[in-house]
């Protein structure tokens, strides 16, 4: 038989990329290579799980190939075998023949996921055994039961292949393969006997990693990433360049010897007759206890519901109104209905409610489904669709039948408690989280392929940085070298570089790993493991599904998003600080017309409002001058790319600056609220509605159908459009016109019901600072304790609001940010946390506060060592604590309690040993000694009475600037004073603005003059591929933020490292207007190199000669400027000498501070 007449062989073991690290064949690449090589069939075969499992079958079946689903599933060993408990499980590969194969599979891996303990997924022979029928078994590769036997020598050999001939009657089969690998010619030595001996027939199979030789090199850098090892380390797990996706040619020519072994692959194939099923969607019956239809049980709820919300209306509604209320109601419950989903609302309402009975905060809404009445009447959603013109067509369409998606916003420290709700009310086998695969994207790539090929992290690091970070719409490896002459150059030039990019572009966007999706929940009416695999986090306590938020659907399962909204945590926080001094404060009970919260907007003073805060929309806000709730919907809804183009117009017609103008006069009530501007998608449907006569559904499939941009469809359209428009006497030429520019409009329209959900959020932390700022900054940084930049915008707002920022301390804190009442001036100021000092621990903090309100302040050092566990806090918990002051109010001396630190924690720990064993002395020595007399002991005994002291070492305090280098280091940003305090006379002389009045007052001209500390820089790439950067900094007044272009930011990057002072000249946006804060520098330099420029002398005048040595230590390092340095010392009270170095010092400002610091030194400049 030639090789070209040969049955074609059938590819039954295939790792895809779904393999995670093992596989590097996405699942389109898989069938298009079967496809492109004419083969009838393949598999899917990934290791350990059905990941793809459903989108390879349709995808193949699409692609005109059989598709064979199965998965080489982890075998422990059994009890009584050697190694049980500690080796690796066996490999066995299953193919699922039929529809009862296909779900044993999929019970097989779920259980070795939810009740495996290792680290590879597994399950025990017994449940193999129950769960065998339907499936094809191939036994006796390496790795596999029977391999390890014949490679062992084991006499369990004939007796495991017994039980599986028996358990798999008639379908099982001996594998074999030829990669070249010495193992495998020895082990089918031992296989062809036994298949004779016991009848079963051989297969031959081509265990492919990747597609093809040239793959190979590329694939093992990813086995190595995935076993955490380098290419040149010895032991890791290794392939061949032979486990590539061959060709039926090349297999057969392979196993000319065997024919039998290729044709059974066909055969198996042929047996392979199952097709995982798509169902449509299924939900639990949803069932109130009173006996009702869901029909009859929606249809009451949510008449009550509106009747409640209608009571509760301000002003209340007249009876037309309430009519108009009932017949939208009773028109969205004909539509709920008749599409088949009142059980989804309700199931929906019934957790939102749950969750809001419980006190856990619940958006107002998100996306579409704002705009369903019978969703505000069931309280899933707060904001009432009528005045805000919101559709429920535009969520529901009769005229398209498509599941609805509620996606709820929930606090986020709480959200946890509603799942673990549904979990309970619907069954933990019927509820579960959604898989997602982390990618191998760009940066992690260069990084993990520079670690594998054994490239400093350093240089990799460098690359990695280079590489624009936007998570939004990541930037590819390819695109990042072809922007950046950089990397270009790095690449031509270095060998290794060359390597990296060429590995690393083969790898990216292949699966690096599996977790949970953050949102994604889907709830069932029956074990889900009858319709998909389950998959188990191991941080996690919740199975997830083992297929993504796209293929879960098809499989019949309904998506649920619960969301946890930062937002509303903070809103939660603030309400309750806000309930210590104003009780009955309700947030949902605000008017939504507040003049002063329109006032703050208008001023742009609105860090931490929700949406709202960046520089951008700041410069939008202040030029808006928003004076009512629809203008924060729009504002919302257009700072977009692409609507963003139309924020200058909506300001001037709002202004009165530019005319409002009208595509058609039916078009006036439409767009007025908007001053002609079609913003929202809800107008493009009532637009189609009034010109053309469109219903509402039909008007939501224009809309879908001028988003996609089909030129069919739109054909389609657009007649309709223009037959509609002349029933309203609109000329053919005037209804094409209006036609394409509301196609235009609606290529970026914004879905209103979520701008308007969302600005309301906006609205309530908007009302929350005008009126509660202490309360609302406060709860904003709890929510950021850990993050140091944000905590440093707020700090500046704070200083803005003349809030008092009150420091850490360890009688005064909590664990997380507070307000309190100070006692100086009696107003609210806000007391740092305890817990946003880094590197200190929420628990230990919680010990100590707990520990202080049960006995009492601490009364000084040896009383906090008594009683709190030092040991345990550890050395660092120490030290930082310090380093941020918290002890200033026990003893201001931070360098003194810095150097004491062991011995600090030594006397708790002996004071703790002591109570312990109650002994009176564990030093031995004398009782008033120092304990030892080695010099190190940190407790001596008291002569009276025995009773342990601490004995602590004196020193200088460090100098301003070092108190504040490690205060900074400590806390993150500046708290007690700012580096620049030492530059103020300087900055005077230099006319430098400073940057909280340019805040407040705005830049007079068209150049500004800056100055302050670097606290963050941000680069990015331009769409031309230029890079800039935003820079943020900060002086004694607030900070601010600048854009720098690639010129500039080429030319400083050295300047513009976090912690460098910096005086930056930069000019206004093109076009800016007066306040307009939008700045570009223009010039940079180190503050230290301006301060030289203008140098100046310095006289001190000594009252010591002690004094002496601390000043020649601060000026001996300052050499190479232009400062001179006279030295007066007093002789006698009648006599002074004067001493002029002759060297030459550049002292910068912060040096000067310090030598006017040191004790019994007067300078003065001159």
């Amino acid at each position: 038989m030639s090789l070209d007449s040969a049955p074609p062989f059938v590819h039954l073991r295939v790792k895809s990329a779904y393999s995670l690290a093992d596989g590097a064949i996405p699942v389109k690449g898989l069938v298009k290579l079967a496809a492109g090589l004419d083969m009838p069939a393949v598999a899917l075969t990934d290791r350990g799980n059905l990941f793809g499992a459903l989108e390879f079958a349709v995808t193949a079946a699409d692609a005109g190939l059989q598709p064979v689903v199965g998965a080489v599933l982890g075998l422990n060993r059994a009890s009584d075998e050697p190694g049980a408990t500690t080796a690796d499980p066996d490999r066995l590969l299953l193919l699922a023949q039929d529809q009862t194969g296909y779900e044993n599979l999929m019970a097989l891996v779920s259980k070795g996921f939810l009740d495996g303990e290792g680290i590879e997924p597994a399950v025990d022979f017994d449940d193999l055994r129950a769960r065998a029928e339907g499936l094809i078994a191939l036994d006796g590769v390496k790795g596999s039961p029977l391999g390890r036997h014949l490679m062992d020598g084991s006499s369990r050999a004939a007796a495991h292949l017994k039980a599986m001939q028996i358990l798999f009657d008639g379908r099982l089969y001996l594998e074999i393969q030829r990669h070249g690998q010495p193992h495998e010619r020895a082990l089918e030595a031992r296989l062809l006997p036994l298949a004779a001996e016991y009848r079963l027939p051989i297969v031959a199979t081509n265990d492919a990693h990747f597609a093809g030789k040239d793959q190979f090199d590329a694939h093992e850098v990813l086995s190595c990433i995935a076993q955490g090892v380098t290419l040149a380390h010895r032991d890791r797990s290794r392939l061949t360049p032979e486990h590539y996706f061959k060709t039926s040619q090349d297999m057969a020519r392979l196993f000319a010897d065997l024919p039998e072994a290729v044709e059974n692959t066909w055969k198996i194939a042929r047996r392979c007759a199952v097709m995982p099923r798509l169902h449509p969607p299924i939900l639990p019956a949803f069932d109130d206890g009173s006996g009702q239809a869901e029909t009859e049980v929606l249809a009451r709820m949510a008449h009550e519901g509106l009747e409640a919300r209608l009571q509760a209306m301000e002003p209340p509604a007249d009876a037309a109104l309430e009519q108009t209320y009932r017949d939208r109601l009773d028109f969205e419950l004909g539509v709920i209905e008749q599409m088949g989903f009142p059980g989804y609302f309700l199931i929906v309402a019934d957790f939102i409610q749950w969750a809001k009975g419980q006190g856990i905060p619940v958006g107002p809404g998100r996306g579409s489904g704002a705009g369903s009445l019978v969703a505000y009447s069931l309280t899933i959603t707060d904001i009432d669709p009528l005045p805000f013109n919101l559709l429920f067509e535009r969520f529901l369409n009769p005229e398209r039948v498509s599941m609805p998606d509620f996606d709820i916003d929930f606090c986020q420290d709480r959200r946890d408690e509603v799942i673990a709700y549904v979990r309970d009310k619907y069954g933990s086998d019927r509820v579960a989280q959604i898989i997602t695969f982390g990618k191998l994207q760009a940066r992690a790539v260069v990084r993990d392929v520079g670690r594998v090929l054994g490239m400093p992290y350093g240089q990799t690091d460098r690359i990695a940085k280079l590489i624009p970070n936007n998570p939004a719409a990541p930037t590819t490896l390819a695109e990042a070298i072809a922007g950046d002459e950089q990397l270009q150059k790095m690449s031509r030039t270095e060998e290794i570089v060359a390597k990296l990019f060429d590995i690393g572009q083969r790898l990216e966007g292949l699966f690096r790993n599996a977790s949970t999706h953050a949102a994604g929940v889907v709830i069932c009416d029956r074990d889900l493991t009858k319709l998909v695999p389950l998959y188990k986090d191991p941080r996690s306590d919740m199975p997830a599904t083992q297929f993504n938020m796209k293929w879960v659907e098809p499989a019949g399962l309904v998506k649920f998003d619960f969301l946890g909204l930062k937002t509303l945590t903070v809103i939660a926080q603030a309400e309750r600080l806000i309930r210590r001094f104003q009780p009955d404060f309700d947030i949902n009970r605000i008017p939504l017309d507040d003049p002063k919260v329109f006032e703050m907007l208008s001023n742009a003073e609105s860090i931490g409002i929700f949406q709202l805060e960046s520089t951008g929309m700041r410069d939008v806000l202040r030029k808006l001058r928003p004076d009512r709730f629809e203008d924060i919907i729009a504002v919302v809804a257009l700072y977009r790319p692409g609507p963003m183009e139309n924020i200058p117009t909506y300001i001037s017609r709002k202004h009165g600056e530019e005319k409002v103008h009208y595509l058609h006069p039916l078009l006036e009530p439409i767009v007025s609220e908007t001053y002609g501007i079609m913003i929202y998608q809800e107008q493009v449907m009532q637009a189609a509605q009034a010109l053309a006569g469109y219903t509402l559904g039909g008007a939501d499939l224009l809309r879908r159908a001028m988003g996609k941009k089909l030129k069919s469809e739109m054909d389609k359209q657009k007649a309709s459009f223009v037959e509609g428009a002349a029933a309203n006497e609109i000329k053919e030429a005037k209804a094409l016109e209006i036609f394409t520019q509301i196609e235009a409009f609606a290529g970026y329209g914004f879905n209103k019901s979520h701008a308007a959900a969302y600005a309301l959020v906006s609205y309530q932390t908007a009302y929350l600072k005008a009126h509660f700022a202490e309360e609302f900054l406060c709860a904003s940084m709890i929510l950021d304790a850990g993050n140091t930049d944000k905590l440093a915008v707020f700090k500046s707002d704070l200083e803005r609001l003349k809030i008092p920022l009150l420091p850490p301390e360890i009688n005064a804190s909590k664990p997380i940010f507070d307000v309190e009442t100070d006692p100086e001036t009696g107003r609210k100021a806000v007391r740092y946390a305890l817990n946003a000092i880094k590197n200190v621990g929420g628990a230990a903090m919680e010990q100590l506060v707990a520990e202080r309100e049960q006995g009492g302040p601490f009364k000084g050092l040896e009383d906090f060592a008594a009683r709190v566990d030092t040991r345990a806090a550890g050395k660092r918990v120490m030290e930082n604590l310090i380093a941020a002051g918290a002890f200033d109010r026990i003893d201001d001396n931070r360098a003194r309690l810095f150097i004491n630190v062991d011995r600090l924690t030594r006397f708790g720990i002996a004071l703790t040993e002591e109570r312990n064993s109650a002994q009176t002395s564990l030093f031995g020595g004398p009782a008033n000694g120092t304990g030892n007399g080695n010099g190190d002991a940190n407790v001596s005994r008291d002569g009276s009475n025995g009773a342990a002291t601490l004995q602590m070492l004196d020193a200088e305090d460090w100098p301003l600037q070092e108190r504040l280098k490690r205060e900074f280091d400590a806390i993150g940003f500046y708290l007690t004073a700012h580096p620049l305090d030492a530059y103020a006379d300087a900055l005077e002389k230099n006319r430098v603005q400073p940057i909280g009045k340019l805040l407040t007052s705005g830049p007079k001209g068209n150049r500004v003059r800056i100055a302050g500390v670097v606290g963050a820089r941000n680069e990015r790439r331009s769409a031309n591929g230029n890079r800039f950067a935003w820079i943020t900094i900060s002086d004694t007044t607030g900070s601010i933020e600048f854009v720098c272009f690639s010129e500039i930011l080429m030319a400083n990057r050295d300047n513009l490292e976090v912690g460098t002072p910096i005086f930056v000249e930069a000019d206004r946006g093109k076009g800016a207007s007066d306040g307009d804060l939008r700045l570009s520098a223009a010039k940079i330099e180190q503050l230290d190199t301006l301060i030289a420029k203008g140098s100046a002398g310095l006289r001190l005048f000594l009252s010591s000669p002690e004094s002496l040595a601390p000043v020649s230590a601060l000026i001996d390092g300052c050499s190479g400027g232009n400062d001179r340095v006279h030295i007066v010392i007093e002789i006698d009270e009648d006599r002074e000498a004067e001493v002029v170095l002759n060297a030459r010092f550049r002292l910068s400002d912060p040096v000067r501070a310090a030598i006017k610091s040191v004790p019994g030194v007067e300078a003065v400049d001159f």
